[in-house]
């Protein structure tokens, strides 16, 4: 297929800014996978629609503080968005100044902190943080929450819980699992109570997740690398979920992405790595029966994604329903349940 297939026009006005007072008061977009039917809900409804015998999977990820403001010793600012922590003490990175940094160049960040810039990694810079501190530490001191580029305000208190999910526990993410953003405690306690069960998987959603699709030609399209990790409890919950004739319920691509990457050989398996795995109609998913997710940019790999899960045309008659009636859109948008 080609990228100009997935367009669609969005008014500005439906891409929310700000996420809802109630993480569970979103609206949600009920479509049948196989038939396209559509039903307008509220999110409260998502447990209706489980069953006792399913498996959710959520992805774990924890979002870090990942962008920095600093200055070079010339004086010109700086901005800086981690994108994979490597060790302590060394990160990759995206680097915005009106010169390009070069190899030697040292960054004056808040509280005396600096780093120093190494050289280049392909589109990216490689970091080096000086001092005793570790990494991790200097961002939960000093970083800001990375509000992807749609959201057109500055991070701010309240962004710190809400970019976040509340089972948020693996740190390395600069972009949040957004599915999972609708879940609060109490509807984690009601589903538990109703005897669904729950496994995890990690996938660290990076600053790629944001970039278009640059080719008109998907197949000549390279998908950027994103931090995944399966782990056996998670297998075996899959297993016995099949076991007993239940659903894999996917909450978001991100879980859906790391769950189909273990299961490239042709079934789920423990494992952790790197993926490049670009899902686009025509592809056969091999672990997922259902899917939650949220609404997506035009062109985009995701959108791509959920096209090749529920059927391209209906995803995009789904997106002309959702506009139709206002939905919100993006990361604080409202949700979409496929199954």
């Amino acid at each position: 297929m080609r990228k100009s297939e997935f367009n669609y026009l969005l008014p500005e006005a439906l891409i929310a800014q700000k996420p809802l007072a109630e993480r569970d008061a979103s609206r949600l977009l009920c479509m049948g996978r196989g038939t396209g039917k559509i039903a307008d809900r509220q999110f409260t409804d998502f447990i209706e629609l489980i069953n006792e015998t399913d498996l959710l999977v959520f992805n774990n990820t924890k979002v870090i503080p990942a962008r920095l403001f600093g200055n070079k010793q010339s004086g010109g600012k700086v901005e800086i968005l981690i994108e994979r922590i490597l060790d302590e003490h060394h990160a990759i990175a995206h680097v915005r100044s009106s010169k390009s940094a070069k190899a030697g160049t040292l960054i004056a960040l808040d509280k005396g902190y600096c780093c120093e810039v190494l050289g280049r990694a392909d589109d990216l810079f490689q970091l080096e943080f000086k001092g005793d501190s570790s990494l991790l530490g200097i961002l939960e001191q000093i970083g800001h929450i990375p509000l992807p580029p749609y959201i057109t305000r500055a991070d701010d208190e309240s962004d710190l819980t809400r970019y976040q999910t509340v089972f948020a526990k693996e740190a390395g993410a600069v972009a949040a699992p957004t599915a999972g953003l609708h879940f609060d405690q109490a509807m984690m306690d009601k589903l538990k109570a109703k005897g669904v069960q729950s496994a995890f998987v990690t996938l660290h959603v990076g600053s790629g997740t944001f970039q278009p699709v640059r080719v008109e030609d998907l197949s000549e399209h390279l998908m950027h690398k994103e931090y995944f990790a399966v782990l056996p409890e998670t297998v075996a919950a899959v297993q016995q979920t099949r076991d007993r004739g239940g659903r894999v319920i996917a909450i978001g691509t991100t879980a859906v992405r790391a769950l189909e990457s273990a299961s490239r050989g042709g079934q789920l398996e423990a494992g952790f790595g790197d993926t490049d795995l670009f899902i686009t109609p025509g592809y056969s998913f091999k672990s997922v029966d259902a899917m939650l997710t949220n609404f997506h940019l035009p062109e985009s790999t995701l959108l791509m994604l959920v096209s090749a899960f529920a059927g391209y045309e209906h995803i995009m008659a789904a997106y002309r329903h959702a506009i139709d009636r206002s939905y919100r859109f993006f990361s604080y948008g409202d949700a979409m349940f496929l199954g």
